[in-house]
């Protein structure tokens, strides 16, 4: 695919956002496609404020306004029919995902190459609602995507030398550093990543610290950019908690059993910096 090929994103959330502004900034054509119009306007307005960000602090040269120039949104599916590669970004629910790729199967070619950005999910069991799963694979970005060089490619049982190639230089295009990961759930990050933050709620829920020392111990004594409680936040709590379920219901072990603290926040609406309120209160 050449620079001016134009890439489809499904879902405008904070994830599909950035990833469109990657591809946008890389310089494809980009397409971010969602159900909801409120949604397609906070989108655009997350990247134009991701976009001044990295401009003020010298991270990108080209002007802001030709970056956004090659970013459309859109409402309805079939508005995506000339794009080249469909890049699937919608929130960790395995029902979401199905239910777009059963409708995106209407538009797509044989041609047609379609990634997941997963976090956690069998790349093989979401190629099986694609037409030609053989050009499919998973691509996890991690978050925020504009900040963060880490990129894991997983491939299905499917997956084609031809589409793997493909997508591992695409990752290099788009300035990423590519990780190859087994098809195993929650792959290398997130296998690591998430028991830990689950491990650091539990050491909240049962007041071995307070938040901002939890997170303390682990930027001052591990060298961590960031603490386990903050970042929880920063993902998203209902994406670690359904990060943990897939964990716990794949592998089949209670060491990755949510803590009933983190269910808790994630009942009462308490997601992290999306919802303003987390581990932490944000403005």
């Amino acid at each position: 695919m050449e620079e001016n090929a134009t890439v489809a994103v499904l879902g405008a959330g904070q994830m599909g956002s950035g990833i469109g502004q990657v591809f946008a900034t890389a310089g494809y054509s980009v397409k971010i496609y969602d159900l909801a119009e409120q949604i397609l306007e906070k989108s655009k307005n997350r990247i134009h404020t991701s976009l001044e960000k990295l401009k003020s602090k010298c991270l990108i040269d080209e002007e802001i306004v030709n970056i956004e120039n090659r970013i459309s949104h859109h409402t309805k599916m079939e508005e995506l029919h000339d794009c080249s590669i469909f890049m699937e970004s919608a929130f960790e629910d395995f029902s979401a995902k199905i239910s777009i790729f059963h409708e995106l199967s209407n538009i797509l070619t044989e041609s047609s190459l379609v990634a997941t950005n997963t976090s956690s999910y069998s790349i093989t069991s979401l190629a099986g609602f694609v037409p030609w799963p053989e050009k499919f694979i998973g691509l996890h970005f991690m978050n925020p995507p504009p900040i963060m060089e880490l990129l894991e490619i997983i491939r299905g049982s499917q997956t084609s030398n031809e589409t793997f190639d493909f997508f591992l230089q695409l990752a290099k295009k788009l300035k990423k550093t590519p990780i190859v990961s087994k098809n195993s759930p929650g792959f290398v990050l997130n296998r690591i990543l998430i028991p830990m933050i689950n491990e650091a709620i539990y050491a909240l829920q049962e007041n071995v610290s307070s938040t901002e020392q939890i997170d303390a111990a682990l930027t001052l004594g591990a060298n961590h950019p960031i603490g386990p409680l903050a970042l929880a936040d920063l993902i998203g709590l209902d994406t670690v908690l359904a990060i943990l379920k897939t964990l716990q219901k794949e592998l089949g072990e209670n060491k990755y059993a949510p803590c009933p603290l983190l269910e808790s926040y994630v009942t009462r609406g308490l997601l992290g910096k999306k919802t303003k309120s987390g581990f932490y209160e944000y403005q």
